[in-house]
C-alpha cells in the first residue's frame, strides 16, 4: 500500500497510533512501527527526562520511523522541543495549540510536522502554517476533543474539500472497515488511539484495559466542557463532573474538581472510581487485548478484503 502518507513518513502502511497520555510509551510506539505503521510516543504525560528516556528506548527497539506527539499547551514546551530536536526525532505530531509557533523551527531541523484539528477551519490554518499533514479528529475520539462536537463522518469530507496536503482521519476508527470508510471520505491515512490503548504494549493499567474492553455503547460521554472537552468513561468521577456542570459550576470550580494527576490515577494507576478514564466511543466494539502488531496486520487485512468485496460487487443502480 503506497500513498502520500506512506511516502511522507517512510512507512509501509498508513496506520498511525495516537499519542495518548499514559498509554503511548516506547513499547507501544516501537511495536506499531515494527509492524509497518507509525508509532507515536505521547509526550503529554511525560516529564522532559522521561521523554528523553522513551525516545532513546524506542530508537533501540526499532529501526523504523516513529514520532512524538506534543500538546502545544505543555508547560515545559521549550524543553520538550529541544529534547526532540537533540535526540534526532524525525516526525512530530502537534496538537492543542497554534501550529505556527513550532512548525518552522521543527522543519528547519529536518522534522516532518503533522497537526491535529477538530474542524475544517483549523485544518486550513494548519496548511497556511506550513505543516506537512493534518489529522482531522472527530468527537468520537477519547481524551481531549474539539468544542464543535463534529463527528468523523462529517469532518473528513469537509476538511478534504479545502485541503491540498495529506489528510489523516482519527476518531472512532478501530477496524479495516473503518479505515476503508475514512478513505472513501477522502482520508489518506488513519490514526487510532483507543484500539492501540487496548493492546498488550500499551502502558495503561490492566484494570483500565479490562474495564474498557467490557464497555457498551453509551458508556462514554463528552464531559469537562468548561475546561477542555474530554470523552470519559462513566464512573464516580464522571458523575461528580456532571453534577457540577448541571448546577452551573464555574471554570475555577471545575478545575479544582479535576485536580492534578486525575488521568494518571485512572488510566495508569487503575483507580476506576476516582480516576479520569479517557477512552473513545469505539471501545464498545473492542473486546480483546491483542498485540499492537496484530492490530496493524488485522486492520490492513480487513481493509484489503472489504475493498476487494466492494470492487467485485455489482452497482446498486
Amino acid at each position: 500500500m503506497s500513498n502520500r502518507i506512506t511516502s511522507l513518513f517512510g512507512i509501509k502502511y498508513p496506520v498511525i497510533s495516537g499519542g495518548m497520555v499514559w498509554c503511548s510509551g516506547w513499547r507501544l510506539a516501537s511495536a506499531v512501527s515494527n509492524a509497518g505503521g507509525l508509532g507515536l510516543i505521547g509526550a503529554g504525560s511525560m516529564h522532559p527526562d522521561t521523554l528523553r528516556e522513551h525516545i532513546q528506548k524506542c530508537k533501540a527497539a526499532t529501526d523504523k520511523p516513529f514520532g512524538v506527539n506534543v500538546p502545544l499547551m505543555y508547560p515545559e514546551i521549550d524543553t520538550i522541543m529541544d529534547i526532540i530536536i537533540s535526540e534526532g526525532v524525525k516526525i512530530v505530531f502537534t496538537s492543542a495549540g497554534n501550529p505556527k509557533l513550532w512548525t518552522k523551527k521543527l522543519q528547519d531541523n529536518g522534522i516532518i510536522v503533522a497537526h491535529v484539528v477538530s474542524s475544517s477551519k483549523f485544518a486550513l490554518k494548519c496548511e497556511e502554517a506550513g505543516v506537512n499533514a493534518v489529522v482531522a479528529e472527530g468527537f468520537e475520539a477519547g481524551g481531549h476533543n474539539g468544542r464543535e462536537e463534529t463527528s468523523t463522518m462529517v469532518l473528513i469530507p469537509q476538511v478534504r474539500k479545502g485541503l491540498s496536503i495529506p489528510l489523516i482521519a482519527a476518531g472512532g476508527i478501530a477496524t479495516g472497515e473503518g479505515m476503508l470508510a475514512a478513505f472513501a471520505l477522502g482520508a489518506e491515512g488513519i490514526q487510532m488511539g483507543t484500539r492501540f490503548a487496548l493492546t498488550q504494549e500499551s502502558s495503561a493499567s490492566n484494570e483500565f484495559k479490562e474495564l474498557c474492553i467490557n464497555l457498551k455503547e453509551g458508556d462514554t460521554m463528552l464531559s469537562l466542557k468548561k475546561l477542555s472537552p474530554t470523552r470519559l468513561v462513566k464512573n464516580e468521577f464522571y458523575n461528580s463532573v456532571q453534577t457540577a456542570e448541571d448546577r452551573g459550576a464555574s471554570t475555577d470550580e471545575m478545575r479544582e474538581l479535576l485536580g492534578r494527576g486525575r488521568s494518571k490515577k485512572g488510566i495508569f494507576e487503575g483507580n476506576l472510581v476516582e480516576g479520569e478514564l479517557e477512552i473513545g466511543q469505539i471501545s464498545s466494539l473492542i473486546d480483546d487485548l491483542p498485540s499492537a502488531g496484530d492490530v496493524v496486520r488485522s486492520v490492513i487485512a480487513e481493509y484489503n478484503i472489504r475493498l476487494e468485496n466492494f470492487i467485485s460487487e455489482k452497482p446498486l443502480f
